[in-house]
């Protein structure tokens, strides 16, 4: 199995498992600021993990590069408004429909890729990526 599949399916894992938790931690307090520690206890793991593999060194060599930096900064932005957004549904929502439509993402992110990366999309990838949004609405609908 490929290493891309296999971090892949341990995304999809883990990402349910932010949406089960999430609804669940969610109950009775603010959806934003539930967003904002989680976003702390995400930075102070990753920041375990970067020490961990010793690479602290790394995050120098990214601050210098203002390319690089600059499009990780709007990754950043773009991450936690989707976070925000994404608890802001759980809190009002069902994970059995707010997860689904939050997989849209995959559509719009082919489709990005093909209009900004120039990334080539078959007729089957098109036909894949046409399911996923049909699928999505219907498993969200009611």
């Amino acid at each position: 199995m490929p290493l891309w599949l296999i971090y892949a399916l341990l995304s999809a894992g883990t990402a349910a498992l932010v949406a089960i938790f999430g609804k669940i931690g969610l109950q009775n307090i603010d959806a934003n600021s539930a967003t904002a520690i989680r976003s702390v206890i995400m930075a102070l793991f990753l920041l375990g993990v970067v020490a961990v593999q010793g690479k602290f060194a790394q995050l120098g060599e990214i601050l210098v590069q203002k390319k690089a930096l600059s499009f990780i900064v709007l990754s950043g932005v773009a991450g936690a408004l989707s976070w925000l957004f994404y608890f802001l549904a759980l809190k009002y929502g069902k994970v059995s429909q707010v997860g689904p439509i939050d997989k849209l993402s995959v559509v719009i992110a082919v489709l990005l890729a093909f209009v900004f990366l120039g990334e080539k999309i078959s007729w089957i990838n098109a036909a894949g990526v046409a399911m996923i949004a049909v699928g999505a609405l219907l498993v969200a609908v009611k």
